[in-house]
């Protein structure tokens, strides 16, 4: 039972329950990016298996909707599913949780050695934490005491381009756009970065050489109060969905290398097959300093990320004056999510997930083609399980939402952005029925 919520009579209709849910959410719930009280009714979930969400009421004719985003893009499996189900159950026989400080156990060092495993080059240590921000938090961290450790704290800044989105938390909103982003309010507060324009789009538009000069030239120019570059592989987040080559996370590199500057990529979003490749700077054939892993890690079933690093960062960092690093969540390398999280990941790679992306993009490809060059939509756009159709204007979210729901579909536009990552056990049907449902948002909440 819900707490605060009375219990039903037997006779009692359903409808009752779900608007005496919807009345307490109203009042007690404080939901993401919106205000209290909220000006949306939510819609109320009572339970989900596969790629279904299954409705408490029927909204617009439909009990279920095809989840079209994946829970924000990380239950890649669906939900429910039985070999999931299984680990968790197996390891809350054991231990649901026990602190991380003095003590392990085999679940997270299990994990530990499949994401080394997993990643490209020489990421060989792992620092568990509780989301994907807080990943972000503990690569900068790490990134500030490196140069410490080493005796430069003037390199306490960091570089990133425009359009970048990595968290809600301190120090990654600092590495947020600072205009077109969500952290406008803390401008003046925040640590002030190195901001360069984003990169050109088009994942196959190769690399413009005057774009990559002005990365070389500004990673110079501020090289001796460079902490770190961080980005986002390929694709950028939740600040704007824009693809771009893998060719400048080559230059990155090159440039990092040559200038003495740690290099971060945040993979929350783009990791384990989202692009097409396990990690998207396979794309590019590079590997950072520093990765940040979350969203996908537990297949949507728990909260938990991972930084990692290479040694000469940890070493770095553990030759210094304070050879620790100060971050210790409560909740460090639960072994809950560490058994779920290494089970999706086995999950993921026994199973030709390479071949179900690949079959998702060509159904998104081909399902919003309908989109292009329709009134109020400025492009289409499609990397691996990732479709995007971008408005000339504000999405009205509200109309975009019930147009999708008419389809039996949830979607969750943003911006100027209708757009789907589906669960990668999306059948061919559904996935059409996604575009379809896109295409239709896209219309109506761009009120053409």
């Amino acid at each position: 039972m819900v707490p605060g919520l009375s219990a039903p009579a037997r006779s009692a209709p359903r409808g009752s329950v779900t608007q005496e849910l919807l009345a307490l959410d109203r009042q007690h719930v404080w939901h993401p990016y919106g205000p209290m009280p909220g000006r949306q009714e939510p819609l109320v979930v009572e339970s989900a298996a596969g790629v279904r969400l299954r409705l408490a009421e029927p909204v617009e004719g439909h009990g279920e909707l095809v989840d079209g985003m994946s829970s924000w893009w990380s239950a890649v499996h669906g939900y429910n599913h039985p070999v999931l189900n299984e680990a968790a159950h197996r390891q809350l026989e054991r231990m649901s949780h026990v602190m991380f400080g003095g003590l392990t156990h085999e679940p997270a060092v299990r994990l530990a050695k499949r994401l080394v495993d997993l990643t490209p080059g020489d990421l060989e240590h792992v620092f568990l934490a509780d989301s994907g921000s807080v990943s972000v938090e503990v690569a900068l961290k790490m990134c500030l005491q490196y140069w410490r450790s080493l005796g430069r704290p003037a390199k306490r800044r960091l570089l990133t381009w425009r359009g970048g989105y990595h968290g809600d938390t301190w120090q990654p909103m600092s590495v947020c756009d600072p205009e077109g982003g969500m952290h406008q309010l803390w401008s003046g507060v925040l640590a002030e970065q190195v901001f360069v324009p984003p990169p050109p789009p088009g994942f196959d538009a190769g690399v413009d050489a005057g774009y990559a000069r002005l990365l070389r030239e500004r990673i110079a120019a501020h090289a001796d109060e460079l902490a770190a570059v961080i980005v986002e592989p390929v694709v950028q987040g939740a600040g704007g969905m824009r693809f771009h080559s893998p060719g400048y996370l080559r230059v990155l590199r090159e440039a990092c290398d040559e200038h003495g500057v740690l290099l971060v990529f945040d993979e929350i979003a783009t990791g384990f097959g989202r692009t097409g490749a396990l990690f998207a700077a396979e794309h590019a054939g590079v590997t950072p300093d520093v990765l940040c892993l979350g969203k996908a890690l537990t297949g949507g079933y728990l909260t938990m990320a991972a930084t990692l690093c290479t040694p000469e960062v940890a070493r770095g960092i553990s030759e210094g004056e304070v050879p620790v690093l100060a971050h210790g969540p409560t909740f460090m390398g639960n072994p809950l999510a560490a058994a779920v999280a290494d089970a999706s990941l086995g999950l993921l790679l026994g199973q030709d997930w390479a071949g179900e992306v690949r079959r998702i993009e060509a159904g998104l490809r081909d399902g919003l083609a309908a989109a292009e060059g329709a009134p109020g939509v400025r492009e289409v756009r499609v990397l691996g399980a990732i479709g995007v159709v971008q408005l000339d204007g504000e999405v009205d979210l509200a109309a975009a939402t019930r147009a999708a729901v008419r389809h039996g579909v949830w979607l969750r536009p943003f911006r100027d952005m209708v757009y789907t990552m589906p669960p990668y056990v999306t059948g061919d049907e559904d996935v059409a029925r996604i575009c379809a449902a896109v295409v239709a948002a896209a219309k109506a909440g761009s009120g053409a």
